[in-house]
């Protein structure tokens, strides 16, 4: 158990009971993650404990099966064999949805208050013998029915209470003790009351309503508003176990305004200092479940984790049934001896952090998983609440959590996308076949649920940034590089991918040269754009002619005639739109002052120069207030000759570099060709803005 070398004094009216003169009694057959949160918040307040029934299995049911709990009377009342002390004070509490809100000088203090030498926790509800309600004495104010899951008293009276008990492993530990209380010569003369007003204990079944958190001068604590009491003892007794984990988070002291999160650096498991053959084996579960875009950038990130490649297994899963794929991957884990986490990914999560890994690992849980998001979104990869039918509900820190306002380690009822997990728990607490499995629940929802109520916590950090979640819902498949598509849907991804890396500078640090008057350089495309539009329009493979007869313009007939496909072909129209207004506006406004454009345009595609097609252009105005020519491929490289010459000016831009864009008025003043392009072949994207 956990000793205390201080003697803590409580004085009060009746007699003294020094804190070393109380002994706390659980029963705890496992050693699960609420027995070992139990034992934390006992070792924060200096409790001594002793556990009962360790290694025993249990027999004694659970809060949703029928009554039981007779395996922790009989153990109780054999502990007490032991105990010859006639003022030793014994606190009886569940572990494994329990925690200390207070230190045992303030648990005795309210004990003495109570004025009996026996006090249970106190209940709203009546259980489980509702027929039994009219024989518990009323009460003026506070709760009427007895809770068995914590009382407190002195060992010999606790004695007597137990001397009749000779019921099986599998009975009423509830009834029997609500009998006793209700017999009023036993009630008399072993001296039994209960805590009405939650004083000592906070049972939470039927009292969500009456419990919140209480900050205050560095400290943190349950607060029942009915009675204005700070309990000492909460307990999520029956269907309340999400509430006790969420109180959880913060009680005693794992979070505070002050600090922070206290727990974060607990328990933890360095990896720096190790040589790579000494990092843990992981099993990495990657799934495909729907078309997902960016799949070749999940890939690549993947494959800039900083963890030892050799150290990484991989099973990646693409448009199998779900719950059999993570099956697979899950055996592959349990079964290799040397596999100490399982580390679950869906392809649409973007894995910013080249650290993650490693991080969830020091961090030391059975189950881990970092916080995602949305951009623009108050969507995680996490709940912090369930509704009543088990579906997303909003816990009250959620929009602390997900906004970085409350930063820390956090126990959760539902996770998604991504999660790490200790091969260990997973072939211990978690080594159900059916895991993934509900006649009602999808894959994910079943899996949390059965997680849950083997007891084990999953928690969700947001102590660094991780990365996001990509919008896969609109996905259209029927293009060559359906990415471009996805400036809508997900525009940080495709302003990653697709604009140039040095776009920022443009407008912040003036990363904009003027090769000739009026005419302004700056990249705007990656070559991954730049490659991928030109393969999409090959792809499509319908380019005009070059002829004068057009029937895809207004009127029908085009003057300097191209050999192109215009973007509304391809039912690009819209997307190329968005790029105009979101990254060419920007750069017009700032070079042409009090001009102001909504990036409209009638005309805007992609032109091939070849020497024997189209080698070039005749001199022309353009028909649009401004004109975006952004060259796809390289001079020198894919290419001889190209390039545009202004005529007014006598100036030439010969050597065009790849995605960037060539800014220039289209009417009036300049005037301007295209040059030869005498080897390979160049492809350029036009936009006449604003005709």
């Amino acid at each position: 158990g956990i000793k205390t070398n201080e003697l803590h004094v409580s004085v009060c009216s009746c007699c003294c009971v020094f804190s070393g003169d109380l002994l706390v009694l659980t029963v705890a057959t496992q050693e699960t993650d609420g027995f070992r949160r139990f034992l934390r918040s006992a070792k924060h307040f200096n409790y001594t404990i002793k556990v009962l029934g360790r290694g025993e299995t249990w027999k004694g049911g659970d809060y949703m099966s029928p009554p039981g709990g007779g395996q922790k009377v009989r153990l109780l009342k054999s502990a007490l064999e032991d105990i010859q002390d006639e003022n030793r004070v014994i606190l009886l509490v569940d572990s494994y949805d329990v925690i200390f809100s207070s230190g045992p000088r303030e648990l005795l203090k309210k004990f003495q208050q109570a004025k009996h030498r026996v006090v249970f926790s106190a209940e709203t509800l009546i259980w489980p013998d509702r027929h039994l309600e009219d024989k518990h004495p009323h009460v003026r104010e506070g709760k009427r029915f007895l809770g068995a899951g914590g009382f407190i008293g002195y060992a010999p009276n606790l004695k007597q209470m137990l001397s009749d008990w000779s019921g099986a492993d599998s009975d009423s530990d509830q009834l029997f003790f609500t009998k006793l209380y209700i017999n009023p010569e036993k009630r008399k003369s072993i001296n039994i009351t209960l805590d009405n007003k939650c004083r000592l204990f906070q049972n939470l079944h039927g009292a969500l309503d009456e419990v919140v958190l209480k900050f205050e001068d560095g400290r943190v604590r349950a607060r029942n508003v009915l009675y204005n009491t700070l309990p000492v003892i909460i307990h999520g007794n029956g269907p309340t176990k999400l509430q006790i984990n969420y109180l959880g988070n913060y009680i005693p002291h794992l979070w505070m305004f002050e600090t922070g999160c206290t727990l974060c650096n607990e328990g933890l498991r360095p990896l720096s200092g190790l040589q790579e053959s000494e990092y843990p084996v992981v099993v990495i579960g990657i799934f495909i479940q729907q078309p997902t875009p960016f799949v070749s950038v999940f890939f690549e990130r993947l494959l800039n984790l900083k963890y030892p490649k050799n150290r990484l297994r991989l099973f990646i899963y693409n448009q199998v049934k779900h719950y059999v794929q993570i099956y697979n991957s899950v055996d592959m884990c349990r079964d290799d001896i040397d596999c100490e986490y399982f580390f679950s990914i869906d392809v649409d999560v973007v894995l910013k952090n080249e650290d993650m890994l490693r991080i969830l690992i020091e961090l030391n849980k059975p189950f881990i998983a970092p916080m995602m998001t949305k951009p623009g979104r108050l969507w995680t990869n996490f709940w912090g609440a369930l509704s009543a039918d088990g579906y997303y509900a909003r816990s009250e820190d959620y929009m602390d959590i997900v906004k970085g306002r409350r930063m820390g380690l956090w126990n959760v009822p539902y996770v998604s996308h991504i999660f790490l997990i200790k091969a260990d728990t997973l072939r211990t607490d978690l080594k159900d076949p059916d895991l993934f499995e509900s006649a009602t629940l999808d894959p994910d929802m079943a899996f949390c649920s059965k997680v849950r109520n083997k007891g084990v916590f999953m928690f969700v950090t947001n102590m660094h940034t991780f990365g996001r979640v990509l919008s896969t819902e609109n996905y259209q498949t029927n293009h060559l590089h359906n990415d471009l598509w996805q400036i809508f849907e997900n525009p940080v991804e495709w302003e990653e991918r697709y604009i140039h890396e040095n776009y920022s500078k443009v407008l912040r640090d003036g990363l904009i040269e003027m090769p000739c008057p009026d005419v302004y350089w700056f990249p705007v495309f990656t070559d991954v754009a730049c490659k991928h539009l030109i393969e999409e329009m090959e792809h499509f493979g319908q380019w005009s002619g070059g002829r004068n007869v057009d029937k895809r313009i207004l009127g029908g007939y085009e003057n300097v005639p191209t050999v192109d496909i215009h973007m509304n072909q391809v039912g690009y129209d819209k997307e190329w739109q968005k790029f105009l207004l979101d990254y060419a506006a920007p750069v017009t406004e700032k070079m042409y002052p009090g001009y102001y454009t909504m990036a409209q345009f009638d005309l805007a595609f992609v032109v091939r120069y070849k020497p024997d097609e189209q080698p070039a252009l005749r001199p022309h105005h353009d028909a649009s207030t401004f004109t975006i020519n952004i060259a796809l491929n390289q001079v020198g490289i894919d290419y001889q000759g190209g390039g545009c010459r202004f005529l007014r000016y006598n100036c030439s831009v010969n050597a065009p570099r790849r995605g960037w864009a060539l800014l220039h008025p289209g009417r009036l003043t300049h005037y301007h060709e295209g040059l030869p392009t005498i080897e390979g072949v160049r492809y350029i994207s036009v936009s006449f803005v604003d005709p």
